[in-house]
Protein backbone atom coordinates (compact mmCIF):
# COMPACT_ATOMS: atom_id res chain seq x y z
CA UNK A 1 0.00 0.00 0.00
CA UNK A 2 2.84 2.60 0.70
CA UNK A 3 4.36 1.98 -2.59
CA UNK A 4 1.10 2.44 -4.18
CA UNK A 5 0.61 5.42 -2.28
CA UNK A 6 4.20 7.14 -3.22
CA UNK A 7 3.65 6.07 -6.86
CA UNK A 8 0.44 7.99 -7.18
CA UNK A 9 1.96 10.86 -5.41
CA UNK A 10 4.48 10.60 -8.14
CA UNK A 11 2.06 10.69 -11.24
CA UNK A 12 0.23 13.19 -9.85
CA UNK A 13 2.51 15.63 -8.98
CA UNK A 14 4.21 14.90 -12.51
CA UNK A 15 1.00 15.76 -14.27
CA UNK A 16 0.62 18.55 -11.89
CA UNK A 17 3.88 20.30 -12.91
CA UNK A 18 3.65 19.31 -16.51
CA UNK A 19 6.35 19.16 -18.89
CA UNK A 20 8.70 22.68 -18.40
CA UNK A 21 9.33 23.34 -21.47
CA UNK A 22 5.94 23.02 -23.00
CA UNK A 23 4.71 24.89 -19.39
CA UNK A 24 7.40 27.98 -20.61
CA UNK A 25 6.14 28.02 -24.49
CA UNK A 26 2.79 28.26 -23.24
CA UNK A 27 3.20 31.04 -21.28
CA UNK A 28 5.07 32.82 -23.58
CA UNK A 29 2.45 32.23 -26.22
CA UNK A 30 -0.10 33.54 -23.46
CA UNK A 31 1.58 36.50 -22.99
CA UNK A 32 2.41 37.60 -26.80
CA UNK A 33 -1.98 36.57 -27.30
CA UNK A 34 -2.61 39.03 -24.52
CA UNK A 35 0.22 41.85 -26.06
CA UNK A 36 -1.75 41.67 -29.86
CA UNK A 37 -5.17 41.50 -28.12
CA UNK A 38 -3.82 45.28 -26.43
CA UNK A 39 -2.44 46.33 -29.08
CA UNK A 40 -4.82 45.59 -31.89
CA UNK A 41 -6.99 47.85 -30.99
CA UNK A 42 -4.34 50.65 -30.27
CA UNK A 43 -3.00 49.85 -34.03
CA UNK A 44 -6.44 50.08 -35.15
CA UNK A 45 -7.13 53.90 -33.63
CA UNK A 46 -4.11 55.00 -35.05
CA UNK A 47 -4.61 54.06 -38.48
CA UNK A 48 -8.40 55.48 -38.04
CA UNK A 49 -9.66 52.01 -38.61
CA UNK A 50 -11.55 52.24 -35.41
CA UNK A 51 -12.70 55.23 -33.52
CA UNK A 52 -10.84 56.78 -30.98
CA UNK A 53 -11.83 56.56 -27.42
CA UNK A 54 -9.79 57.78 -24.85
CA UNK A 55 -11.07 55.08 -22.02
CA UNK A 56 -10.34 52.09 -24.32
CA UNK A 57 -7.34 53.40 -25.39
CA UNK A 58 -6.09 54.21 -21.87
CA UNK A 59 -7.25 50.62 -21.23
CA UNK A 60 -4.82 49.15 -23.85
CA UNK A 61 -2.10 51.13 -23.02
CA UNK A 62 -1.75 50.60 -19.33
CA UNK A 63 -2.71 46.85 -19.56
CA UNK A 64 0.54 46.84 -22.27
CA UNK A 65 2.90 48.54 -19.32
CA UNK A 66 1.22 46.08 -16.78
CA UNK A 67 2.39 43.26 -19.38
CA UNK A 68 6.14 44.87 -19.81
CA UNK A 69 6.45 44.57 -16.31
CA UNK A 70 6.51 40.84 -16.76
CA UNK A 71 9.39 38.79 -16.63
CA UNK A 72 9.47 37.24 -20.15
CA UNK A 73 12.66 36.17 -20.35
CA UNK A 74 12.10 33.33 -17.85
CA UNK A 75 9.91 31.36 -20.40
CA UNK A 76 12.61 30.89 -22.71
CA UNK A 77 14.68 28.06 -20.92
CA UNK A 78 17.14 26.36 -23.22
CA UNK A 79 15.77 23.64 -25.06
CA UNK A 80 12.11 25.60 -26.39
CA UNK A 81 13.43 26.79 -29.97
CA UNK A 82 12.13 26.02 -33.22
CA UNK A 83 15.40 23.31 -33.51
CA UNK A 84 14.06 21.34 -30.91
CA UNK A 85 10.37 21.89 -30.84
CA UNK A 86 9.56 22.41 -34.27
CA UNK A 87 6.36 24.69 -35.71
CA UNK A 88 5.59 24.54 -32.20
CA UNK A 89 7.15 27.80 -31.21
CA UNK A 90 8.68 30.48 -33.41
CA UNK A 91 11.68 31.19 -31.52
CA UNK A 92 15.22 30.96 -33.54
CA UNK A 93 17.88 28.86 -31.65
CA UNK A 94 19.72 32.35 -32.40
CA UNK A 95 18.15 33.44 -28.50
CA UNK A 96 19.94 31.32 -26.44
CA UNK A 97 23.76 32.46 -28.37
CA UNK A 98 22.67 36.33 -27.89
CA UNK A 99 20.86 36.24 -24.58
CA UNK A 100 21.80 39.64 -23.35
CA UNK A 101 20.58 41.71 -26.83
CA UNK A 102 17.42 39.45 -26.54
CA UNK A 103 16.61 40.40 -23.04
CA UNK A 104 17.96 44.02 -24.05
CA UNK A 105 15.53 43.72 -27.07
CA UNK A 106 13.00 43.23 -23.99
CA UNK A 107 14.11 45.81 -21.97
CA UNK A 108 13.91 48.40 -24.80
CA UNK A 109 9.80 47.00 -25.16
CA UNK A 110 9.63 48.17 -21.32
CA UNK A 111 11.14 51.15 -21.85
CA UNK A 112 8.67 52.03 -24.89
CA UNK A 113 5.59 50.83 -22.46
CA UNK A 114 6.49 53.05 -19.97
CA UNK A 115 3.25 55.52 -19.52
CA UNK A 116 1.60 54.04 -22.79
CA UNK A 117 -1.67 54.81 -20.38
CA UNK A 118 -1.51 58.24 -19.83
CA UNK A 119 0.39 58.61 -23.54
CA UNK A 120 -2.72 57.90 -25.21
CA UNK A 121 -5.14 60.21 -23.71
CA UNK A 122 -6.06 63.51 -25.62
CA UNK A 123 -6.69 62.26 -28.75
CA UNK A 124 -5.98 60.05 -32.10
CA UNK A 125 -2.68 61.53 -33.10
CA UNK A 126 -1.52 60.77 -29.58
CA UNK A 127 -2.08 56.75 -30.13
CA UNK A 128 0.60 56.42 -33.41
CA UNK A 129 3.45 57.59 -31.82
CA UNK A 130 2.65 55.04 -28.71
CA UNK A 131 1.89 52.31 -31.18
CA UNK A 132 4.94 52.86 -33.42
CA UNK A 133 7.04 53.01 -30.73
CA UNK A 134 5.79 49.98 -29.02
CA UNK A 135 5.96 48.23 -32.81
CA UNK A 136 9.26 49.38 -33.58
CA UNK A 137 10.44 47.16 -30.21
CA UNK A 138 8.34 44.31 -31.54
CA UNK A 139 9.87 44.41 -34.50
CA UNK A 140 13.57 44.50 -33.72
CA UNK A 141 13.11 41.62 -31.71
CA UNK A 142 11.05 39.52 -34.36
CA UNK A 143 13.64 40.37 -37.25
CA UNK A 144 16.22 39.00 -35.07
CA UNK A 145 15.01 36.36 -33.05
CA UNK A 146 11.53 35.20 -34.47
CA UNK A 147 10.70 32.49 -37.28
CA UNK A 148 8.84 34.16 -39.73
CA UNK A 149 5.55 32.96 -40.63
CA UNK A 150 4.83 32.47 -44.74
Amino acid sequence: MRYLMAALILVSSSAVLGDPIEDAVKARQGFFTMLSANMGPLSGMAKGELDYDEATATMHGSNIEALSQYGLPMHFPKGSSTDELGEATGAKSKIWSNLEDFKQKFADFQKAAEGAGESVKGGKSNVAPVVQGLGKTCKSCHDEYRVKND
